[in-house]
C-alpha cells in the first residue's frame, strides 16, 4: 500500500504518482503532497498494522445516512471491490458507489484527491468509490477558489451524509507546539480518534470525541490541509499552516512547504494510522436485499407450511 510519509519539510515534497500541482496526474491523486513517499519498510509495516482492541483491525463502525444499503464499515478493513449504481429515490441516484480498497485511500494535499484513477482539483459530479461523500468546507464563493465550494453535497451539518454530519477532532503533540485536526463524518472521526490514541503519543488535551464542524472562522480551513484521504472524505490539517496556494484557481501551483518546527513523529504516526485504520466498507457489507425479521414461532410456521403443501 502506498503510504505518504514526511521527508524534507524545508522543501516541496515528492508527488504521489508524478505530475505537479493540484491537478497533475491520475491514479487517485497526482500532484504534490505534503507527506512525501514511504519507504518499502514502512509500507510493509503498515500491512500488518493492528492497533489496539479499541481501534484495532476489524472493529465494526456503525454508519448512518445514505450508504446505498450498508450499515457498518470496518476500521483496518480492506475495502470493497464491488461497484453498484445508487438506486432511484436515493441521493445521487445513478452514480457509482463502492470499489475503493485500502490501497487507494491516500490522496494528496489537494481537495478532490484520493479518487482512484482521477486527478485532484474537483469533487463535482463524481461517484463514491468508498461510499462516503467528500467533505465540504462550508462558507461560500468569495473565500478561496470555486472548486472548494461545491454545494451538491449539502452543508457540513447534512444528516444524510454517510456517517453523519461533519465533525472535527484535535490531535495535540506532547512535545512541541503542534496541533492537528481531523475533519470527516462523525462515525469516521470517532473511530480514527480511538485508533490514533492507541497508536500515537498524544497530549492529554487531544480530543476523545468529535465536535461539530461548520466551516466557521475558528474551524480548520482548506489552506491548513496537509493530506486528504478516501476520496477527499477525510482531511488532516495543521494549525498555523497557511498554504495560500490552495485558495487559488490555478491548480498547477504546488503547496507551500510545511513549517520545519513541527512534531514530525506525531504527524507521520497520525498519517500512517489514518491510512491503515480509516473505516472502509467491505464486500460483506455490500447492498443486500431487505429480508423481514421473524421470531422462532414465525420461522416454525413457515417450515410447517412448506412441509404441508409440498
Amino acid at each position: 500500500m502506498y503510504v505518504p510519509v514526511l521527508s524534507n519539510l524545508g522543501q516541496h515534497l515528492y508527488p504521489r504518482l508524478g505530475g505537479g500541482g493540484r491537478g497533475g496526474g491520475g491514479g487517485g491523486g497526482g500532484g504534490r503532497g505534503a507527506l512525501g513517499e514511504a519507504s518499502p519498510a514502512l509500507e510493509g509495516a503498515l500491512e500488518g498494522y493492528s492497533g489496539s482492541s479499541s481501534g484495532g483491525r476489524g472493529s465494526s463502525v456503525p454508519v448512518s445516512g445514505s450508504t446505498n444499503g450498508r450499515s457498518s464499515a470496518t476500521s483496518y478493513g480492506s475495502g470493497s471491490t464491488k461497484v453498484s449504481s445508487i438506486p432511484a429515490g436515493q441521493p445521487f441516484a445513478g452514480r457509482q458507489s463502492g470499489g475503493g480498497t485500502r490501497g487507494n485511500v491516500f490522496g494528496n494535499q489537494a481537495y478532490g484527491s484520493g479518487y482512484p484513477g482521477l486527478a485532484s482539483g474537483s469533487v463535482a459530479g463524481r461517484g463514491f468509490p468508498f461510499v462516503f461523500w467528500p467533505l465540504v468546507w462550508g462558507g461560500g464563493l468569495g473565500y478561496g477558489a470555486a472548486y472548494l465550494h461545491d454545494h451538491e453535497y449539502g452543508d457540513p451539518k447534512n444528516e444524510s451524509r454517510p456517517g453523519g454530519p461533519l465533525t472535527q477532532g484535535s490531535v495535540v503533540s506532547s512535545s512541541t507546539n503542534t496541533t492537528l485536526h481531523i475533519v470527516a463524518d462523525n462515525s469516521t472521526v470517532t473511530s480514527l480518534l480511538s485508533s490514533i490514541k492507541a497508536n500515537c503519543t498524544l497530549a492529554s488535551n487531544s480530543s476523545t470525541q468529535g465536535v461539530s464542524f461548520s466551516g466557521s472562522a475558528t474551524d480548520p480551513k482548506p489552506e491548513q490541509a496537509i493530506q486528504y484521504y478516501r476520496a477527499s472524505s477525510v482531511v488532516l490539517t495543521l494549525d498555523g499552516y497557511n498554504n495560500t496556494n490552495a485558495l487559488s484557481n490555478d491548480t498547477s501551483l504546488p503547496p507551500i512547504p510545511l513549517p520545519s518546527n513541527i512534531d514530525t513523529t506525531l504527524v507521520n504516526c497520525v498519517n500512517q494510522t489514518i491510512g491503515a485504520a480509516v473505516p472502509l466498507f467491505d464486500d460483506s457489507g455490500a447492498l443486500q436485499l431487505a429480508v423481514p425479521k421473524m421470531g422462532l414461532l414465525g420461522l416454525a410456521y413457515v417450515v410447517w407450511c412448506l412441509t404441508y403443501f409440498l
